[in-house]
């Protein structure tokens, strides 16, 4: 995952996602991580990671 170009780490599921977020200093639920336009999704995206799979 990266956030301004910066690479923060590899998500394995919106939870990831969430929290790679929030160390970036974007306070997200993983819940809502679907949801927002501004994230570019690459492969496996939140319709294959639902918050309740956790992966």
């Amino acid at each position: 995952m990266r956030v301004d170009g910066e690479i923060l780490g590899l998500a394995h599921n919106v939870t990831d996602v969430a929290e790679f977020l929030r160390r970036a200093g974007l306070e997200i639920d993983p819940a809502d991580v679907a949801e927002v336009p501004w994230i570019d999704w690459r492969g496996v995206g939140p319709e294959r990671w639902g918050p309740e799979t956790g992966g």
